[in-house]
Order: C-alpha cells, then structure tokens, then sequence
C-alpha cells in the first residue's frame, strides 16, 4: 500500500468520524506544541498556548516562533487547520444539520427489500396459475 493511499484511507476514517476528527485536532495542537516547545526552548503551557491560538487562526502575536523549525511548525499546523481539519467539522456538523427526517432508517429499508420479494413471488404464482389455468380451458371459439 502507497502512503498517499494510507493517509487518504486515515483521513477518511478521521472525516467520517466525530471522535476522530477531534482526537485529531486535539492530537494536531499537543504534537504543534510540543515541538514548538523544543525548538523554540518555551515551556509547556506558553506552547500549549502558542498551539491553540495558531490552530484557531487567531494569531494574537503574544508568541510566535522564532526558528526556522518553529515557523515550518507554526505553518505546518495552520495550514492542516484551515485544509483539513476545520472543513472536516463544517462538514460533519452540516451532515448533521441536513439530515432528511423522511429517509427509511436501515432497518425500514431491510423491511421493504423483504416485503417486495415476497410481492414478487406472490405475483410469480399467480402469472403461473394463470398459465396452468389458460392451458387448461378449451379455446375460445373465434368470432367471423
């Protein structure tokens, strides 16, 4: 398996997860604010700090990476914000919105798939009824 093909895999399972697109997030800005801490020699609440307020793109400006490594993590992190994981959200909470109270339930789809080929072989005894019951009659004398 290519790794594009995993991580398309992993990012369906993350979309189409609620726990997993917020684990995700949650494990996206504790992994951002560990490594901001390393690079940028800053402690553990400052990077926590740095991690939520550049995940959320709000960027006060209070912190901001210095390094090179901190700035590719500070980019690195906004862009999987604004790319993958806030479109993942809208998304799951649009589907949660626009959800259609007419629609069968699994449940009520298995019912009607049982019921109609039950209609189907009901209809296929009597076509063959109807047959042996045609077959059976003298033929009908012809009008001239």
């Amino acid at each position: 398996m290519t790794v594009f093909r995993a991580a398309f895999r992993g990012l369906l399972w993350v979309a189409n997860s609620a726990k997993a697109t917020v684990s995700a997030f949650v494990l996206l800005v504790i992994v951002s604010a560990v490594l901001y801490s390393a690079l940028e020699h800053k402690g553990v609440g400052d990077a926590i700090w740095w991690a939520v307020v550049t995940a959320s793109t709000v960027g006060y400006g209070d912190t901001y990476p210095a390094t090179t490594g901190g700035r590719i993590v500070a980019g690195t992190l906004i862009t999987s914000m604004v790319l993958l994981v806030v479109p993942l959200i809208t998304a799951h909470f649009a589907s949660k919105l626009i959800v259609d109270q007419d629609a069968f339930r699994h449940e009520e789809q298995e019912e009607i798939k049982e019921n109609l080929r039950r209609i189907r072989e009901a209809v296929e005894r009597l076509e063959a009824a109807s047959e042996r019951d045609s077959s059976l009659r003298p033929p009908a004398p012809s009008d001239r």
